[in-house]
């Protein structure tokens, strides 16, 4: 298609983002033709509040088929130019999931020799994952890489090297998914060349020098191909403001919607019964064998050939169908969406406002058909409705859009780009677990008939309910079609074992029964709101054991520390006394560092980051960092805790009912402090571990901290060590529940680990206490948390590991020679002193106030307090190294009292 045609599909009267830009002051800056490409919206993300919308990408806008597909085409023209003929045969195109799988292709089509991959956040059993990367500032960031032929990335399966890799993504807003899929597959596959493809490159000065620098750090060219180029001008608290806008628009439309519920509540019953949905009707298309249903596995110049020769045969059979359905030609039934009128819908791209709204009379309209897609599977959809566009010829408009996982702020004005949405559950049965899907500027865009284009793993009861995708349409249409694409699953997972072949999706097996989260008042003190845990109840069960045989027995290799608990340490009045004076002193510190790394955590993992605190020293945190969003930002979000087991992982059947509950991409792990990084690691290698054996993929193995002295994460809210007050207590300042158990007679392959509520210490309880003086310390220290935030955000964070090499050094020079028994930092060192046996104690010569209750607690106990220079934390502690029965004290006496 000439650039001429494509222009004229893309020029309106009204543009699509004057709405946005006339409230916020935002604007696009660039050259002509930026306003004809991309619209604004507004969505809920504590990073970004405005979307810029394209309407010839086919997600939000419905929009010719050829007009897509043709944007895409004419981009891989320019790319087979750019390399000349020879590098071009010799690259492979990558696109990104999920706007941009179908573009990938259309460039592909346009290169026309290079084979084409796009990345997926579908999990498929029995596939290995060849890569993945990150993309930071989507809502559901994991990607995976997950080729048929191994090689294709490499060779392009053609066993030569591939010289050039093209990345393609419909928008390239900042350069950083592009850099982090760069940096992830030269690791593997180093290559001189790389293309970057956009629709539109909307990056600062700043990103652009970024991008050169990078290209020179791994010593390859790296080209960009768009076809528009601008920035974004926001102004000074254009955030803050365009959360408030979507609340307030959100509030609007609630009320207006309970409105409109009264009155069909009220209305007679005739008038109720004439709103009948449209007819669903199954299209056989005949699937050409051996070609897959879209690029996630890979697809080859060979099968791009075989897709075109079936296109027609499968437009003329969609085409039969819509010639027998009923009332193509003649106004929407009353199914439309109100209050479009006489405007052009909202599938009307900028340019075609001649044709007839909702509201032109029965018979002078001419057809309207939407060809739908789903998700990820863009390219068959669009390819069909192309194909659909020559076999139906002018009489009839074809447009075409899909489904998307995006939630999107719909405000129905023609200055909007998302003029109305749908939402029905999810129906692929995702690994991240049930949610909400999205169809936007459908409803109320005057369509005779949808063609919904699902593959047959997305062809579930969930498809078929009765809020399910397909019930929605047909409120919307007069006609809904469904095309049913077999899934295509590589030779190396087919149940039949026969390559190349699409297979229907394998037949699900019910996954064993999960256990639901325990929440208080019923296991712990907390209220229910705060914290669900996803542990087992094992209160009845006698687990406690003295700490010397406890010690004794984990030391001699007879048991290991999780399969039983300390008695627990019930403070002396003095040291209660202790607590709450260092609460008091501390609580504006702790605040702070709640702040900053909750700031962070939503500026990076936003917008509805999921907390997952590991039991139980991180669970005061995460209910913490939970009440600071929901005080500053409005936002519930859920909160968890999960038992982690240094030298067994993590708990499996917890990540499993995470992800059947929330995408793993969403997940936030949460600790109280980093000691020398065990648990960092050990989180790391068992998200690996789960991942291996067939678990869901996409969690994220970072942990946020409130303080890193050791520094062995990239977020937290200090790296300084000093005294967090739930540090002194165990339980009776952490809801009252133990540490975790897990225990092969208690812990079936299915089951939570287990913890204990010990209901009896109520009196002594001061979990509450301690989440709410903190917290009322929260508007004091607002402005402190937003400058360091900010600081944080552009500083370089990347772990040094110092603690870890304190340690190790520590434990050569006391002749401990195992890194497990030396416990560094303020919070480790009084677990020492609560549950271990200690040896000695190092204290950081000068350490002050923060050591108070260290030095008491050693006092009681017997223990030396050594004064040390060149310490990285503020004191370690030491578990006795050669421990037998008795061994309490550096003299190897047991102490009484403690």
């Amino acid at each position: 298609m000439s650039e001429r045609a494509t222009r004229e599909e893309t020029v309106d009267v009204v543009w699509s983002g004057s709405w946005v830009a006339e409230r916020l002051g935002v604007a696009l800056e660039g050259d002509g033709e930026l306003r004809e490409l991309l619209g604004l919206a507004l969505r809920r993300n504590p990073k970004r509040a405005h979307l810029l919308v394209s309407n010839v990408l086919g997600k939000h806008v419905p929009q010719r088929p050829s007009v897509v597909h043709g944007a895409g085409f004419e981009l891989g023209e320019r790319v087979r130019a750019l390399l000349g003929d020879r590098e071009a045969r010799r690259a492979v195109v990558l696109g990104y999931a999920e706007t941009a799988t179908g573009l990938g292709h259309a460039v592909a089509d346009g290169l026309r020799d290079a084979p084409y991959l796009h990345s997926t956040r579908r999990p498929v059993a029995g596939v290995e994952q060849a890569g993945g990367f990150e993309e930071s500032h989507s809502h559901a960031t994991s990607h995976l890489l997950l080729p048929e032929d191994r090689d294709l990335l490499a060779s392009g399966g053609t066993g030569v090297d591939a010289s050039v890799l093209v990345l393609v993504d419909d928008e390239f807003s900042t350069g950083n998914t592009v850099l982090n899929t760069i940096r992830a597959l030269h690791a593997l596959h180093p290559r001189e060349r790389y293309v970057i493809v956009a629709l539109v490159d909307m990056r600062s000065a700043d990103d652009r020098d970024r991008l050169t620098a990078f290209a020179a750090e791994i010593g390859a060219r790296v080209d960009l191909v768009t076809r528009s180029t601008g920035t974004v001008a926001l102004p000074d608290g254009v955030l803050e403001r365009g959360q408030a806008l979507v609340a307030a628009q959100e509030a609007e439309q609630a009320a207006a919607q309970e409105a409109e519920q009264a009155g069909r509540a009220e209305a007679p019953a005739e008038a109720v019964e004439d709103a009948h949905p449209a007819p669903v009707t199954r299209v056989d298309l005949d699937w050409p064998a051996g070609v897959p249903d879209g690029g996630r596995h890979g697809f080859t110049p060979a099968h791009r050939a075989a897709l075109e020769a079936a296109l027609p045969a499968m437009a003329d059979r969609i085409a039969a169908e819509l010639g027998d359905a009923p009332g193509l030609g003649e106004a929407p039934g009353p199914g439309d969406a109100p209050g479009l009128g006489d405007a052009p819908g909202p599938g009307d791209a900028p340019g075609s406002g001649d044709a007839p709204g909702p509201g032109d009379a029965a018979g002078t309209a001419p057809r309207r058909i939407l060809v739908l897609g789903s998700e990820e599977l863009m390219y068959a959809p669009l390819r069909l409705g192309t194909a659909l566009e020559a076999a139906l010829g002018a009489d009839t408009e074809v447009r075409y859009s899909t489904t998307t996982r995006s939630p999107v702020l719909a405000v129905d004005d023609p200055g909007y780009a998302i003029r109305t949405r749908l939402v029905f559950p999810a129906h692929d049965d995702p690994a991240d677990g049930p949610g909400d899907r999205y169809a936007y500027n459908v409803a109320g865009a005057g369509f005779d008939a949808v063609v919904a284009v699902v593959d047959s793993t997305a062809d579930t009861p969930e498809l078929h309910a009765p809020d399910g995708l397909l019930a929605r349409l047909a409120e919307h249409t007069g006609h809904v079609l469904l095309a049913v694409l077999p899934s295509y699953v590589p030779a190396t997972a087919a149940p039949t074992g026969v390559p190349g072949t699409p297979t229907p999706a394998p037949e699900r097996q019910e996954p064993p029964v999960l256990p639901e989260p325990l929440r208080g008042p019923d296991f712990s003190s907390y209220a229910p709101q705060d914290v669900g845990w996803l542990l087992q109840d094992l209160s009845d069960t006698q687990l406690e054991a003295p700490t010397e045989e406890r010690e004794e027995a984990i030391q001699s290799g007879g048991a290991h520390y999780a399969e039983s608990l300390p008695v627990e340490y019930q403070p002396s009045a003095e040291y209660q006394a202790l607590f709450t004076a260092a609460l008091e002193a501390s609580a504006a510190r702790i605040a702070r560092a709640v702040g900053t790394v909750t700031e962070t955590v939503l500026a990076e993992r936003g917008p509805r980051p999921v907390l997952v605190s590991l039991a139980r020293a991180g669970t005061p945190v995460g209910v913490l960092m939970r009440r600071w969003a929901q005080h500053r930002h409005g936002l519930d979000l859920p909160h968890y805790a999960i038992s982690i087991v240094r030298g067994r992982g993590i708990d499996a059947t917890a990540l499993r009912w995470l992800a059947a509950h929330h995408d793993p991409a969403d997940v936030v792990f949460v600790d109280g402090w980093t000691g020398k990084g065990a648990i960092t690691r050990e989180l790391a290698a068992a998200i690996t571990e789960f991942e291996a054996s067939g678990g869901p993929a996409g969690f994220d193995p970072e942990i946020s901290v409130l303080a890193d002295p050791g520094g062995c994460v990239r977020t937290y809210g200090t790296r300084e060590d000093f005294l967090i007050p739930s540090a002194c207590l165990n339980s009776t300042v952490s809801g009252l529940i133990s540490r975790t158990v897990l225990r092969a007679d208690l812990v079936g392959p299915d089951d939570f680990h287990g913890g204990k509520f010990y209901r009896e210490l109520a009196d002594s309880d001061v979990s509450g206490l301690f989440l709410d003086t903190i917290a009322a310390r929260f508007d004091e220290v607002a402005g402190r948390v937003e400058e360091e935030a900010k600081e944080l955000l552009a500083a370089d964070r990347a772990p040094t590991w110092e603690g870890w090499a304190a340690v190790e050094r520590i434990s050569e020079e006391y002749g401990i020679h195992d890194v497990n028994l030396v416990k560094p930092g303020v919070g480790e060192t009084t677990r020492v002193l609560l549950r271990r046996v200690p040896w000695k104690i190092l204290a950081k010569r000068g350490a002050g106030a923060d050591l108070e209750h260290i030095r008491l607690l050693a006092e009681q106990r017997g223990v030396p307090v050594e004064e040390v220079d060149d310490l990285p934390y503020s004191c370690v502690g030491l578990i006795h190294p050669r421990f037998t029965r008795g061994a309490t004290g550096a003299d190897g006496k047991a102490v009484q009292g403690a």
